[in-house]
């Protein structure tokens, strides 16, 4: 890996925790800001923050994730997924900087039958999704030579609270005989922070050349239900998998619950076109992945 500097926003979050630890294990100078360190919301302090570092590729990983909690205050989920990307890409403009900004499956409206092209027409349905892709579109306005979108879903890993930790959780401290539902009519695939890890760090460099810009799709290849994944999660972590049961979403569904998209299933084809690897298969990944959280308790 070529020592170009990278500075990653929502360090200390989830995803931003994998993306700085596969940067250092590449060899990789990286600058780590959590949110004490940056409020991307802020634009003097994020200019600030770009002049001073001035770092080759910025990787934005600081989101508001709270699904739920959005809908009932969409301002301050949209200040953090919208307003804080934009502050980004025009302090990235300034300094010439390429940035990679994860978004979500939650930007379309999930009623496909086939995966989500890279260039499918958003439609969300949620106050995080709208927040999500009014980001989106202001790197793309603001910074259209030097950035890249990077969508995942169905994201799971240690270092933060995920449906794969919680099922881990159920599956050990749950009575046996008291069932655990999970809704069966969601599709999508299931990723590990890893694989999108890895993802942003092989399409940084080229972004940064400018020989790779607008949307990319960082998920596991082939699709599950909740129901399913739920049940192959008890299995390896040797649960008996028949005590998950499947219910539908308007049974789930409480006050105050966002929509969620009922087909989430992006397509890769861009990857193949920029000459980067093919999605690793949700089944596999996962088995490499739950000993690792297991692991990390």
């Amino acid at each position: 890996m070529s020592r170009q500097t990278w500075l990653v926003t929502g360090a200390a979050g989830m995803l931003g925790q994998r993306v700085v630890a596969e940067l250092l294990s590449a060899g990789a100078p990286v600058l780590a800001c959590g949110r004490d360190e940056l409020d991307i919301t802020d634009a003097a302090a994020v200019a600030t923050m770009l002049d001073r570092a001035r770092p080759d590729i910025v990787v934005n990983c600081a989101a508001y994730t709270a699904v739920d909690a959005a809908e009932g205050d969409e301002a301050a989920a949209t200040a953090v997924n919208a307003t804080g990307p934009a502050n980004l890409a025009r302090g990235c403009a300034g300094t010439r900087t390429a940035l990679v900004q994860l978004s979500t499956d939650y930007v379309f409206a999930g009623d496909a039958t086939a995966p989500y092209d890279e260039d499918a027409p958003v439609a969300p349905l949620s106050a995080y999704g709208r927040g999500k892709a009014a980001g989106e579109r202001a790197v793309r306005d603001l910074l259209p030579e030097r950035s890249a979108i990077v969508r995942t879903a169905w994201l799971y890993g240690p270092g933060g609270g995920n449906f794969v930790a919680t099922m881990l959780r159920l599956a050990s401290e749950r009575d046996p005989d008291d069932p655990v539902r999970v809704v069966d009519d969601q599709r999508g695939a299931p990723t590990p922070t890893s694989v999108v890890a890895e993802a942003v760090r092989a399409l940084g460099p080229q972004v940064a050349a400018g020989t790779a810009r607008g949307v990319f799709h960082a998920t596991c290849a082939g699709a599950t239900t909740w129901f399913a994944l739920a049940r192959e999660v008890f299995a390896l972590a040797g649960a008996d998998p028949e005590r998950v049961q499947p219910i539908d979403s308007a049974s789930y569904a409480r006050p105050g619950t966002a929509p969620r998209p009922a087909y989430s299933v992006l397509g890769h084809r861009r990857w193949a076109e920029h000459g980067l690897p093919e999605p690793e298969a949700w089944r596999p990944a996962l088995a490499r992945t739950v000993p690792t959280m297991l692991a990390a308790g």
